[in-house]
């Protein structure tokens, strides 16, 4: 029996759109050993809100550029948009990244998710990032996100094997992931290697405790940020399925037989009790599952706040999760 771990702290095809980009001057992220360490919580929380204010007026701004000597491309997917970057380190390595990105289902990829997409690519070994670009609401609701996630992967189990595939969501994204594998489970098709699942909305209900307690603590999904407060109280992507259907709440799924995940929440965030409900439906459904909860942390703040040592501990944790799961 596998036993769930917490820790505090149709037919395919593919059309290029544009080529590569190609030659920029920026270096590569390494994952450093340390971050930004604050003498109190108090002084850590006041960081945060500065910055989630200053990200909420505009005033933070991120132009993406691929690291010098990466490629960087966009195409098609039978229809579906998707963006890849190819890491030149990692020519042989069998790993690749799918990111399936977050932002309520009403946020498209972002050049934050870009910058990401890096970071996962070094801190996981992997050789590509493929990042969808799902369609999202209010103009497609269920399953959009969901056909387009399965198309993508659909394409990368024809040119990898999907032992090696790791899957990232975050959010909304981790919600996808969830429901990603799932669907995979049903059509009889390969797992991915591992999930990891950074702050995974993991029910469309808002009835959890921390959904409640956490408002004012969580400066990144709470009344602090209002568009995003208020999207996640009126799941327009839910469409007319009730918010309790294990299609959009995977907590209430079946998950035997997915993949080892590893689930990653803050101690001050949202969704902090639905990744603990969903660590013991995880836990009860036999599957290796590992959550850490980082104490005094908002929503998805290792994408936010990749400079805080909070963040840099979740990046050294999941490149630890997957040498465990995946060969090299």
């Amino acid at each position: 029996m596998k036993i769930g771990k917490i820790f505090a702290a149709g037919m395919l095809s593919l059309s290029l759109l544009t080529g590569s980009v190609t030659t920029f001057a920026a270096p590569a992220w390494k994952l450093p050993v340390s971050g930004k360490v604050f003498a109190s919580d108090a002084d850590k929380q006041a960081y945060i809100a500065d910055y989630m204010g200053k990200f909420l007026r505009k005033e933070i701004k991120y132009n993406f550029a691929a690291p010098d000597k990466w490629t960087y491309e966009k195409f098609t997917v039978n229809g579906v948009k998707v963006e890849r970057l190819i890491n030149p380190k990692q020519k042989k390595s069998p790993r690749v990244v799918l990111q399936l990105h977050g932002g309520g289902y009403i946020g498209a990829l972002s050049d934050w998710y870009r910058d990401f997409a890096v970071k996962q690519a070094v801190m996981t070994d992997a050789r590509e990032v493929w990042m969808v670009d799902y369609r999202i609401a209010p103009e497609y609701i269920y399953p959009a996100a969901l056909e387009d996630s399965v198309k993508v992967y659909e394409e990368l189990i024809k040119r990898f094997d999907s032992k090696n595939l790791i899957v990232f969501g975050d959010s909304a994204g981790g919600n996808l992931a969830l429901a990603l594998s799932l669907k995979l489970k049903e059509e009889n098709l390969p797992q991915p290697g591992v999930l990891v699942l950074l702050s995974p909305r993991t029910t469309f209900e808002n009835d959890m405790p921390s959904r409640i307690n956490n408002v004012d603590r969580d400066f990144v999904l709470g009344k602090l940020n209002a568009r995003m407060y208020a999207a996640m109280n009126n799941p327009v992507y839910a469409g007319d399925i009730p918010l309790n259907d294990p299609r959009l709440s995977p907590i209430y799924a079946d998950l035997t037989g997915l993949p080892p995940m590893l689930i990653q929440v803050g101690g001050h965030e949202l969704f902090l009790d639905e990744g603990i409900e969903l660590l013991k439906k995880a836990t009860a459904d036999e599957l290796n599952v590992t959550l850490t909860v980082y104490s005094g942390m908002s929503h998805v703040f290792s994408i936010l706040l990749p400079e805080l040592d909070d963040s840099i501990k979740s990046f050294a944790e999941i490149k630890s999760f997957v040498n465990l799961h995946l060969t090299k």
